[in-house]
């Protein structure tokens, strides 16, 4: 049966409503012809209901200005597949109704809603005289289908070409659009935000204002949220919420502690509020101000909320109070997998992957459906751990007990995990044989595995694979010229420098954080800025002396710069882990746990100096670095070196 939204029959109702059913029992029959006919019936009933109901309520329509609401919000209301849209647009059709505009727009959205934007292009292309609504429509359609660029392409279509000018409703689609961080899309959002001011609409309405502090976080561009949050006229909750967000999203934990202390001064937090704020405490390793709010929390009951709850465990599982994190996991309602997902990680990031898969099973016991999330947990604990095993184990019932397609995420996470345990051929032939394109994070697993291990022709291919879909990333430069240093061919360190000093890229300095008397204190490497400055080059330099005695060997293949041993040996001693282990000394009671919180990877030889300063000093010393945790304790790590 061929339609066109053209079709204007005006035959009989009768014979409309033989038409309609003749074609929803074609469907039917080729739908369920292979099911036993006691299964089908129901079915073929229910629908047959539905159409003959539907036919209905459009005859009771005779003209435009009816209440079409009424009876097409029963018509759509039951339209939850593709082939059921597809026979309730041969109604419309038929029925005499394909140039209704209204009817148009609504078909144009129930094909997004069921994941079929070509269909929605189709019928909106042949809607003659399109308004301001259908125009929203096609918009709406392709940001809830994911084609963002065609969503922005399709506004300036309407800009430009329909002489109909866009309205407020346009622009919540259209800045959602912009927020994807795609190449070139940062000049439409200067665009639209353009537009935006221009119509006043910030100023009138606090929710644009929201949308596009909330856009310019989503592309990272935080100085511009910022500044567009400052010229918010109102703020209410929901602006607060959105700029601290923003910054724990990007990684600026210190400022949205910084605007959520700002903001209990102006307005009460909220659920999302909490959500938004004890992320950026759990990435700076505060722990007494998380567990401040855990008090207000637990005063309010919020705290068995399924999402403030699991931030909760989050955060104490980041800040290395796993047992605390445990109880509330414990207490939080575990019907979904957001809570499990949450523990079953910071098990992984303590290196307990037994502990972690030992969840897991009992999570599937639970009858809990693990998601994708899930898997990335368990496959970088394994990774973590060492278990190759149980990772391909992992990998395997993903597939295929529960039809989780890998993404990117795991597939790095497997490769890291042979990498690490020395297979690197089979990390290189696993990344052959992976069916969709390798990006930067499994390439960068094998360049990471590389550098353990000291393979430098696969880590040269590896980077070169690297610098081609990821060239800007300045971490991978740094890694492939740690390589090259590691066996002292500094041509080839300066080679790699060179090549991204001209790109203009520069290395992300490395800073520790450690929390004393209720403040954080952040070091960088060399610093000489702190006020106790000269106690903590002191106490370096007398643990340094008494390390030696025990048989520390500074290892210089850390130093990256071709310098003397004595000014390697300085350069290793300032590093900013150190630094922050030195101010913990001098600053807490004595054999009092210290918690160190670094940006980057811990270095080989404050991994060993570490050791020896918890033996030194009987502490036990919690460095959390940006891949795992480190337990120091009597002289040995939780690692296990691994």
């Amino acid at each position: 049966m061929r339609l066109s939204m053209e079709s204007g029959d005006k035959t009989s109702s009768w014979d409309n409503t033989r038409r309609v059913e003749g074609f929803a029992g074609f469907g039917l029959v080729s739908t369920y012809r292979s099911r036993h006919i006691s299964e089908s019936l129901p079915l073929f009933q229910a629908r047959r209901t539905l159409f003959s109901t539907s036919v209905n309520a459009l005859q009771r329509t005779s003209d435009e200005d009816g209440d079409k609401r009424i009876d097409f919000d029963r018509l759509f209301k039951s339209c939850n597949r593709l082939h059921l849209a597809k026979l309730l647009h041969a109604l419309v059709v038929v029925a005499g109704k394909a140039r209704s505009i209204f009817f148009s727009a609504k078909l144009v959205n129930v094909y997004a809603y069921l994941g079929d934007v070509s269909f929605s292009r189709r019928t909106f292309d042949q809607i003659p005289n399109k308004d301001v609504y259908t125009w929203n429509s096609m918009v709406s359609a392709y940001v809830r289908t994911g084609h963002f660029r065609e969503a922005v392409d399709c506004f300036y279509q309407f800009f430009l070409t329909s002489g109909l000018r866009p309205d407020f409703y346009t622009f919540a689609p259209v800045l959602k659009a912009c927020k994807n961080p795609l190449d070139g899309m940062r000049i439409h959002c200067l665009s639209v935000h353009g537009f935006v001011m221009r119509r006043g609409w910030i100023l009138k309405d606090v929710i644009s204002g929201n949308s596009v502090v909330d856009m310019y976080s989503k592309l990272g561009d935080m100085s511009s949220a910022g500044a567009v949050f400052e010229a918010l006229p109102v703020k209410d909750v929901v602006s607060w919420n959105t700029l601290i967000t923003g910054y724990t999203q990007n990684g600026l934990a210190s400022e949205a502690i910084e605007v959520f202390d700002m903001m209990q001064k102006e307005i009460a937090p909220n659920q999302a509020t909490w959500v938004s704020i004890l992320p950026a405490y759990s990435n700076i390793g505060a722990l007494q101000q998380g567990m401040r709010v855990h008090g207000l929390l637990v005063k309010s009951s919020l705290y068995l909320d399924i999402f403030v709850g699991t931030c909760l465990i989050d955060m104490y599982g980041k800040c290395g109070k796993l047992d605390d994190a445990m109880s509330l996991f414990y207490e939080v309602p575990k019907m979904t997998s957001v809570p499990w997902n949450a523990i079953i990680s910071c098990h992984g990031i303590h290196g307990h992957a037994e502990k972690a898969i030992k969840l897991f099973r009992e999570m599937r016991e639970e009858r809990v459906k693990p998601d994708h999330v899930t898997f990335v947990s368990l496959l970088s604990a394994c990774s973590h751990s060492g278990l190759v095993e149980e990772g391909q184990w992992c990998f395997n019932v993903m597939r295929e007990e529960y039809g989780i397609e890998p993404i990117l995420k795991h597939y790095g996470c497997m490769v890291d995990m042979f990498g690490r345990a020395g297979h690197l051929e089979k990390a290189y032939n696993f990344i052959k044989d992976m069916p969709v394109k390798p990006d930067a994070s499994v390439w960068g697993a094998l360049l990471g595995a590389c550098r353990i291990h000291g393979n430098i022709d696969l880590g040269a291919f590896a980077s070169e694979r690297l610098f081609q879909v990821d060239s800007e990333n300045v971490g991978y430069y740094v890694l492939m010229s740690n390589i090259y240093a590691n066996i002292g061919k500094w041509e080839g360190v300066d080679k790699v420098r060179t090549l991204a000093r001209d790109m203009g890229l520069r290395k992300t300095p490395g800073w520790s954080s450690i929390e004393a008397n209720n403040k954080v204190d952040v070091f960088y490497t060399g610093n000489q800025s702190h006020p106790k400055c000269e106690e903590i080059y002191k106490e370096l330099r007398n643990l340094n002396a008494k390390m030696k005695s025990l048989g520390y060997v500074p290892d210089y293949s850390f130093v990256l710069q071709d310098v003397e041993e004595d000014e390697k040996e300085h350069i290793l001693m300032s590093h900013s882990e150190r630094l922050a282990i030195a101010f913990g000394i001098i600053s807490t009671p004595p054999k009092t746990p210290i918690r160190i919180f670094k940006n980057l990877r811990v270095c080989g030889d404050c991994h060993n100096a570490t050791k020896y300063i918890s033996k030194i000093t009987e502490r036990e010393i919690i460095v959390r670095d940006s891949n795992r945790f480190h337990h120091f304790k009597d002289g040995v790590c939780s690692c296990s070196d691994y």
